[in-house]
């Protein structure tokens, strides 16, 4: 019993860890268009965005029931095999944030506990419709109606302010969407702290259901909420500063407009979500929105460079934390000296990525910085824009400022003089 209860709370702060690389791996989906187009400065952004991450925590606990009791069969579940999904989430999370990629967490964090179930009992405790309802299908269809509705949303926009061109109130309108963007931006972190924080409070009631702690289809208790709402806040406040660049600044140039746009289409779909269970990715519905509202300004230009690494990331998430989960399974199924050199690689391999890390720091007084040079439109980029609504000041004035008047012909010797 020794030995389960200190498994248990090696477990219980590993997931805790876990929640807090979420946090800090996250931040980018609510704030980087926020401080992108300068409507917050990024310490303000991310102290904002901790306490309604800590807020929305408390909101709804039907994402964490689907992990805790939808993914895998409980029945015959090692506490082990947490532990080993775990790591697998954490070494994805640190190695994507390295390389300044908004892969998803919540996908690192069920590739990890999927490959360590199999590991350990076989695709039989899997429950492969789950996967596909609330997983695998939300994975899709999120990142898409968050970008058509950003994009509608953003020429809805435009279309709306066409005609204005009085500077003052050019100014004003220019006020209120930063206003209205910092509003939606909360509502993205109260959205996250809804769906993300509950994952770590259901893998950390199935390791207490595997432990014999709860009984099985028990809802998180008080502690494991406060305890997951708390480390993912402090891990946003932190600030994931390089993906935070790559989302506010490597995907396309955002005006306030658009980031009002895209963060208020990327919080309906994710609250939405939480609240019918779907475990979607917060990563996915935020950088759908993003690009949406890329492709939504006329002008606008999506980094396809950018958003390919982005894909390629996204579709190696579930396999690559699933086999690393796997091994680590392997491992911990060999009994205490295999569980800890678990641990000491877990612990080696995060410190490894944080030194590589520290040869290009990326912070806040940096994070609006862009060291390449803009990537010229693509094929979908100018196709979209070409159907865009015209710019300010209408038709007319677009024509003039680009067709030049003709020039006054000279006269000509062998016409005759104009009679009056």
């Amino acid at each position: 019993m020794e030995h389960i209860t200190l498994l248990l709370a090696i477990v219980v702060v590993t997931a805790l860890v876990f929640d807090f690389t979420n946090g800090f791996h996250d931040t980018a989906n609510a704030m980087a268009t926020t401080i992108s187009t300068g409507a917050l400065k990024p310490k303000t952004a991310v102290a904002m965005s901790a306490v309604l991450n800590l807020i929305g925590a408390f909101l709804s606990v039907e994402v964490a029931k689907t992990i805790s009791g939808g993914i895998v069969n409980e029945d015959g579940l090692r506490t082990e095999v947490i532990f080993a999904a775990l790591v697998g989430a954490i070494l994805w999370n640190l190695l994507t944030w390295l390389v300044g990629l908004p892969s998803s967490s919540s996908h690192a964090l069920f590739g990890g506990l999927i490959g360590a179930a199999v590991m350990s009992a076989g695709w039989s405790s899997i429950n492969g419709g789950t996967v596909v309802t609330k997983v695998l299908l939300p994975a899709i269809a999120a990142p898409l109606v968050a970008g058509l509705a950003a994009m509608l949303a953003t020429r809805l926009t435009y279309r709306i302010n066409r005609n204005v061109t009085d500077e003052n109130q050019l100014k004003s309108t220019a006020k209120g969407y930063r206003a209205g963007q910092i509003a939606s931006a909360g509502l993205v972190s109260l959205a996250h702290g809804t769906n993300d924080a509950q994952k770590t409070m259901g893998i950390i009631t199935l390791a207490l259901v595997t432990g014999g702690v709860l009984a099985p289809g028990s809802n998180p208790p008080l502690w494991v909420i406060v305890s997951a709402g708390v480390a993912i806040a402090l891990g946003t406040y932190l600030g994931g500063w390089r993906i935070i660049r790559t989302m506010g600044k490597g995907l396309t140039d955002l005006q306030p407009p658009q980031g009002f746009a895209a963060q208020t289409s990327a919080a309906t779909v994710i609250l939405a979500s939480s609240h019918l269970g779907f475990s979607l990715s917060t990563t996915q519905s935020c950088s759908g929105a993003v690009m949406g509202a890329g492709l939504g300004r006329k002008g606008g230009v999506v980094r396809w460079s950018t958003a390919t690494r982005m894909f390629i990331a996204w579709g190696l998430t579930l396999p690559a934390a699933g086999l690393v989960g796997a091994g680590a399974e392997f491992l911990t199924k060999q009994g205490p000296w295999g569980i800890t050199v678990t641990a000491i690689l877990l612990v080696g391999g995060s410190f490894a990525i944080w030194l590589a890390s520290r040869r290009r720091p990326v912070d806040h007084t940096n994070v609006n910085d862009t060291a390449g040079e803009d990537e010229p439109q693509g094929v979908v980029t100018t196709a979209i824009a070409a159907v865009q609504p015209p710019p300010v000041g209408g038709p007319a004035a677009d024509l003039m400022t680009t067709i030049p008047a003709p020039a006054p012909a000279p006269d000509d010797p062998a016409r005759p003089p104009a009679t009056v």
